[in-house]
């Protein structure tokens, strides 16, 4: 396994691999092409011993605190979840985002109930010696769509690299 930067044609794969992970909003698939375009140096890809794509992590540095690591979504092919491909990708983009960039926060927010989520940003705070804070960011009502869960702020800090 493989992990480094997305490329412009990665995006069809990566719109695949959110698809089918059934918890993940579901954006565009030409925003997926964009994002491996424009944020490909806060994002990474998890790649096969062929290259194929089975992973990703996206995110951003947040504009008011660029210190800050905002992951977007995150999603592992079926075939390989429980193999710590996600804490891989967590580890290997923050490290080059903090050697990059500096970095002394990461967040994320998750549905109430998504167990896996919160069990990664937990494993990720203790693998980090950081802690780890929840609150309400988002409340489902706030969303135009019913039935939109609401959204947990993780945030994990402060980092040392």
């Amino acid at each position: 396994m493989r992990i480094d930067r997305p490329r412009p044609g990665d995006g069809p794969l990566l719109w695949r691999l959110a698809r089918d992970s059934r918890t993940l909003d579901l954006n565009s698939a030409y925003s997926y092409l964009l994002w491996c375009r424009d944020f490909a140096g806060t994002s990474a890809v998890a790649r096969d011993p062929a290259g194929r794509a089975v992973g990703f992590v996206s995110g951003y540095l947040r504009p008011e605190a660029p210190g800050t690591l905002l992951v977007w979504q995150i999603a592992v092919d079926e075939s390989i979840r429980g193999l710590g491909v996600a804490g891989a990708l967590l580890d290997g983009l923050s490290s080059r985002v903090a050697a990059e960039h500096g970095l002394d926060h990461l967040e994320a927010t998750v549905s109430p109930g998504n167990r896996a989520s919160e069990r990664l940003f937990a494993s990720y705070a203790e693998r980090h010696g950081a802690t780890l804070t929840r609150e309400l960011l988002f409340r489902s009502d706030e969303f135009p769509e019913s039935g939109h869960d609401a959204e947990v702020l993780h945030r994990i800090g402060p980092l040392h690299f």
